[in-house]
């Protein structure tokens, strides 16, 4: 599809890109499995370039028969565009990927052949403790094909697992939830997950009411990887160039060389990160603030957003980087923040509390204010109040009004990076490593009516 779909275009240039998808999912509620099923999807995108004008048409499941029609459609929406303002040469010199042609394999319901089994002993666990399981557990693998007039034949192929699990108690008071990324589901330690929810909603018997206010907070990967997420979105450096983020400078320019940390964290991307490997090279269907269809096939490297502390790098295309003086640091689909090595497990941080809060997951969260990132969200399925080293019950939900730029300046402790899953955003976005957080003051703005 690809090759014929490049020998039929009359533009100067065209991009192909095909997305062979696949999906294999679990359901269950009420320790009871509900569902399980398997789907397959396809998606050409046709980019036709005249001169600096850009024609993109996207069609799902499309026939040979009807392939012609879809250039057709791409070559006449470049004919009559504006010109775009981000046109560059088509990338080339890139070696072809080794396993160009060899046929996609989908994935199936077999990719859970040892997650099942022990999701039934979890189920039959929680049934004899009194709790009740819910949740999904969902793999994905989606086969990437890339190939352009200039030559570059690339090929990606990503796998995506996660695993979202909430337990309840008997009576449905009481609810916690937990879940983990994965690419293939052999490394997901079921019993492991349900005694932590178990655990929590033990905490949870325990009933504690508090105001508002800030609190010394602790955050575990799963709260950090949702708020450092925002925070990447919110990097393009097109937006900061023309004023309209946070990451913007007082009088014109980008915070680029700016110290956002207090402490020596790190954060940035790397297509090769063990456990959470992504695209090595630029995959864009669309033209948008943060990337550029002319990019496509652009090899990408590891790259540090926030270095020691300071900001290093936002979002490039090879226009806004022409634009910034910057160089550039296309997007990559995973997120690592790091602090200083010896960083503490979360239970050794919990231990060394005197008196603080524990927000296990977000929820809800949306933009206040683009300006300086401020966030608004929920908190759900356990906040817990821990005293003298030990966690004493749990608290009422809460509205908090964050910053993740300025939380950043105001941490005291950074502890040990693992892999996560984020709560709120992972319909999106699965591959993170994140540490546990210590806030001296996350504001809790009111005190929310959720349960």
């Amino acid at each position: 599809m690809v090759e014929r779909a490049l020998e039929l275009s009359a533009s100067d240039g065209c991009i192909v890109l095909a997305d062979e998808g696949s999906t294999a999912n679990l359901r269950f509620a009420g320790n009871t499995l509900t569902t399980n099923g398997v789907a397959r999807s396809a998606r050409l995108t046709v980019i036709a370039i005249a001169g600096d004008r850009v024609g993109v048409v996207s069609r799902a499941a499309v026939r040979p028969d009807q392939l012609a029609d879809v250039v057709a459609a791409a070559d006449r929406a470049a004919r009559e565009a504006t010109p775009a303002e981000d046109a560059r040469p088509l990338v080339e010199g890139v070696p072809a990927s080794a396993h160009w042609d060899e046929p996609v394999t989908p994935t199936d319901i077999g990719v859970f052949e040892w997650f099942a089994p022990a999701l039934g002993e979890a189920f039959a666990a929680a049934e004899a403790g009194g709790r009740k399981l819910y949740g999904f557990a969902e793999h994905s693998r989606t086969t990437t094909f890339l190939g352009t007039s200039a030559g570059l034949r690339l090929r990606h192929d990503q796998p995506t697992g996660r695993l979202e699990l909430n337990a309840k108690s008997a009576d449905l008071k009481r609810s916690a939830w937990t879940g983990v990324a994965t690419r293939d589901f052999a490394d997901v330690d079921v019993t492991g997950l349900d005694s932590s929810l178990a655990r929590r909603l033990e905490w949870a018997k325990n009933r504690i009411d508090l105001p508002a206010g800030r609190y010394e907070t602790l955050l575990p990967p799963s709260s950090v990887a949702d708020l450092m997420l925002y925070m990447l979105w919110s990097a393009g450096a097109r937006d900061a160039l023309d004023g309209r983020s946070v990451f913007a400078k007082q009088g014109g320019g980008t915070r680029v060389g700016e110290r956002l940390a207090a402490l020596p964290v790190t954060l940035s991307g790397d297509p090769s990160a063990p456990g959470i490997e992504c695209a090595p090279f630029v995959m864009a269907h669309a033209s948008s603030r943060e990337s550029s269809v002319f990019d496509n096939g652009l090899s990408l490297a590891p790259t540090d957003w926030v270095q020691d502390g300071t900001l290093e790098a936002l979002l490039q295309t090879r226009h806004s980087a022409d634009l910034s003086g910057l160089p550039v640091t296309p997007a990559i689909d995973n997120l690592i923040m790091r602090g200083p090595e010896g960083g503490r497990s979360l239970e050794d941080m919990i231990a060394s509390t005197e008196r603080g809060l524990l927000l296990t997951c977000l929820w809800y969260i949306r933009e206040v204010d683009p300006q300086t990132l401020l966030l608004t969200g929920l908190t759900r399925d356990g906040v817990y109040l821990v005293e003298h080293g030990e966690v004493v019950g749990e608290v009422n939900n809460f509205r908090f009004n964050e910053s993740p730029v300025d939380l950043l300046g105001r941490i005291t402790e950074v502890g040990s990076s693992a892999q996560t899953l984020p709560r709120e955003w992972n319909d999106y976005w699965t591959r993170t490593v994140m540490p546990a957080l210590r806030v001296p003051d996350f504001n809790m703005s009111t005190v929310s009516q959720a349960s």
